[in-house]
Parts: structure tokens; sequence; C-alpha cells
């Protein structure tokens, strides 16, 4: 195999990671594994990383440091509703078509047997992107573009779509469902959202 260099090992290492788990799975995906796959040694690997669940747990900071930055705005005076669509649609595209849409699917499958991998997803993840959403949508009632009297709940809502997208394309198109149209897709679940966040002239009063 071609040498590795020091500079691009780290990134070398994640992506070799990101591939053997969503290729084979969190607990058959041996560490030995990722160093053949990016040319290094196993003492090599554990000087980068101390353990797989550490490895794990880059891959979550890395996906939440690409994605929220392209897909939140600075709100300031930004349209609520436009907000809103544009993070469905990078989230959607990011989950869908991108190199992580494993993630929810290995949580899912995985997590009984590794509750601290679940729990890490949750706190550094999960409750990131709830948040993000939360905060548009308050944004858009506090400016009276949205009517909305449980922002968190909402928040759920929205999530749901871009997590069924993640698992369409991981679980289901391998075993014949069709492909999901992402840009389709996206475009529906934020025009469904917004038209029931949309605050009528007589709901903007409303707050949260």
């Amino acid at each position: 195999m071609a040498r590795v260099t020091p500079p691009d090992r780290l990134d070398r290492v994640l992506e070799a990671a990101r591939d053997a788990f969503a290729e084979r799975g969190f607990a058959a995906t041996p560490m030995d594994d990722i160093a053949q796959r990016v040319g290094i040694s196993r003492s090599a690997l554990y000087s980068l990383f101390e353990s797989k669940e550490a490895l794990f747990r880059a891959l979550v900071e890395g996906m939440i440091e690409h994605v929220l930055p392209e897909a939140i705005p600075d709100l300031g005076d930004y349209p609520a509703p436009e907000a809103l669509r544009r993070f469905i649609r990078v989230v959607m595209i990011r989950m869908g078509t991108g190199n992580i849409a494993f993630l929810p699917r290995l949580i899912i499958g995985e997590g009984q047997a590794f509750p601290d991998l679940v729990k890490y997803y949750h706190d550094a993840a999960i409750t990131k992107v709830f948040g993000a959403i939360e905060a548009i949508i308050r944004h858009g009632v506090k400016r009276g573009e949205f009517a909305c009297a449980d922002p968190s709940l909402a928040a759920r809502s929205v999530a749901g779509g871009m997590i069924l997208t993640a698992l369409w394309r991981i679980v289901f198109v391998p075993v014949g469902a069709k492909p999901m149209d992402i840009e389709a897709m996206a475009a529906s679940h934020a025009d469904l959202l917004i038209g029931g966040l949309m605050a009528s002239p007589t709901s903007r009063g409303v707050s949260a």
C-alpha cells in the first residue's frame, strides 16, 4: 500500500473508519481492519485514537462541525421560512446522499449493545440538531412569521423526515426499494412544515 504521510493521516483514518463502520457495522469492525485500510500499523492507529469508541466520537464531531455551519445561516434578520427550508435541504442532502447516512442505522441497529455510543450521539449530535431547528422556529415566532406553541416538539417533527431520508437510502434501497429523490423530498418536507408553522393574521400574537 502507498505510504500515508503525516499531514493527511488523520483524515485517512477517519475516512477508513467511516467506510468500515458503514460496510460492517461498529461491533464487527476491528481496529486492525481500519489500520490496514489506511496502510499504517496498529500502534500508529492507537497513537491517534485510544479506542474504536474514540474514532466513532471523532466521526460524529466531524459531522456536526461540517454540516451545521452550512445548514444554519446567521439568523439576524434572515426570514425564518427561508432559514428552515435551507436547514432541511442541507441536512437531508448530506444525510441522504453523503457519507454519514450510516450513522442513524448504526445507532438503531447496535445501540443496545453500545449504550455509551448512543448517549454520546444523542448529546453531541441529536441535541444540537434539535437545538438548531428550535432556534429557527423561535426566531420565526419572534418575527411573527411562525405560530408555534411548542418549538421543542415541532423540532422533532422536522428532524423525523431527515432521519427517514438517511434510513431509506442505507436500509431500504439496498433491498429493492425505489431510491428517493432527495431534492424533491426536502422541498416537500419543507413545504409541509412551513405551511403548518406559518402564522395567520389572527395568530401573530402567539409566542413561545
